[in-house]
């Protein structure tokens, strides 16, 4: 049975992976080198200097393809890194179509950096492809989508979008970060490069930072790794190392974040102190019959807010939990509660935040991997 065939639990563990050539480890081993023997200029083993390729990235980002469906995989210092050789295949003069509902990183990347050199970014909504259609000129070059969106939970329809990209010749990129491969396979779904902060579910222990592509286009990914080793970017063996650690795991894991984010949700939206609660799952979310076919279930990412949409009562919230922790970043085991407005959205000035909905009594969730009763326990004493 080749190893391309096998279903998504497997690939996690066996997928692009084989036993070190030189005794059989099982798992790749953390080659700490920058720089490797030569028999003659150019007479080298596949390796010569660990910022082109080192083994243990090398494993990590044939993983990446595999869980994908990609062919190619790359992996970065960061999911910013990531994004950032993305734009770079761009030039002065072009456009990008872009989620209006995005991780502030990624928005301060496009606008505090790339504008400067002459790319423009059009930030839409869109659930709707009409409103994408509107923006597109002769000088748009990429569609960047975001789905689900961070931190709102919109969904947006990676067919329709790629259907739409394809008709105007663009690319399409989307930042799977939030669904994963385990929910969603952008890829599949039409998408020309899928994007990874793998710091987040795919690395799954909060001990890493690592971004990741991965693409099926042979020449779209040659001008890819052209770019990771011109701008040099990488990440290095042991944080490849502990990632690929992490993908091993990632559909157990996954599977257990899904079903306490399941509970979670479903606490908050039956709960007399909470507005409302944005999480795919809900028949009443405005894509749900999008996100229904799109993903195979609907993650652990919930964002909500209190009646009145009290700023004050949302600080004490966050302030007082004891199981989840108050802190940047998503998808380790252990939950995290964040305050967009002033952490991870905090780059993007309040009048556009509040466009899309990040108003400044918003909670956001990652819901862990323990008991899903201590978890509602604890937002139960911290809502009061």
């Amino acid at each position: 049975m080749s190893k391309k065939d096998l279903k998504f639990n497997s690939k996690t563990i066996h997928g692009g992976q084989h036993p070190d050539k030189a005794y059989g480890a099982v798992m790749p081993p953390i080659y700490q080198t920058s720089t490797y023997a030569q028999t003659t200029p150019g007479g080298h083993q596949g390796f010569e200097y660990s910022r082109s390729a080192n083994p243990t990235r090398t494993a990590l980002e044939n993983a990446l393809a595999s869980i994908e469906n990609g062919v190619y995989g790359l992996a970065f210092a960061s999911g910013l890194s990531a994004m950032d050789a993305v734009i770079k295949l761009l030039n002065p003069g072009d456009e990008v179509v872009s989620t209006n509902d995005l991780y502030g990183g990624s928005y301060r990347l496009f606008k505090q950096i790339f504008e400067k050199y002459g790319i423009t970014f059009h930030f839409v909504g869109m659930q709707s492809i009409d409103a994408i259609a509107e923006k597109i000129n002769n000088n748009t070059k990429l569609i960047w989508v975001e789905t689900p969106t961070n931190p709102m939970m919109n969904v947006i329809d990676v067919k329709a979008v790629s259907s739409l990209a394809k008709k105007h010749n663009l690319l399409l990129a989307v930042d799977n970060t939030f669904a994963t491969p385990y929910l969603q396979r952008p890829l599949d779904l039409g998408a020309d490069i899928v994007m990874h902060s793998a710091t987040k579910y795919l690395g799954g222990h909060s001990d890493v930072v690592v971004g990741a592509l991965v693409v099926k286009d042979k020449e779209l990914a040659d001008k890819l790794y052209f770019i990771q080793n011109a701008s040099g970017a990488v990440c290095g063996p042991m944080d490849s190392f502990l990632t690929l650690r992490g993908i091993k795991t990632l559909h157990v894991r996954m599977q257990r974040h899904c079903e306490n984010g399941k509970a979670i949700a479903e606490y908050l939206v039956n709960h007399p102190k909470i507005e409302k609660v944005y999480w795919p799952g809900f028949e009443t979310h405005p894509n749900h019959d999008v996100a229904k076919n799109q993903m195979d279930d609907f993650g652990g990412m919930i964002s909500f807010i209190t009646k009145g949409s009290n700023y004050d009562e949302a600080i004490k919230i966050v302030e007082r939990l004891q199981v989840f922790t108050l802190a940047e970043s998503l998808g380790g085991v252990e939950s995290l509660a964040g305050h967009p407005a002033s952490m991870t959205h905090a780059s993007i000035p309040k009048e556009e935040r509040e466009k899309s909905g990040v108003v400044d009594a918003l909670i956001r969730l990652s819901v862990g991997i323990e008991d899903a009763d201590d978890l509602i326990a604890d937002l139960e004493q911290a809502i009061g």
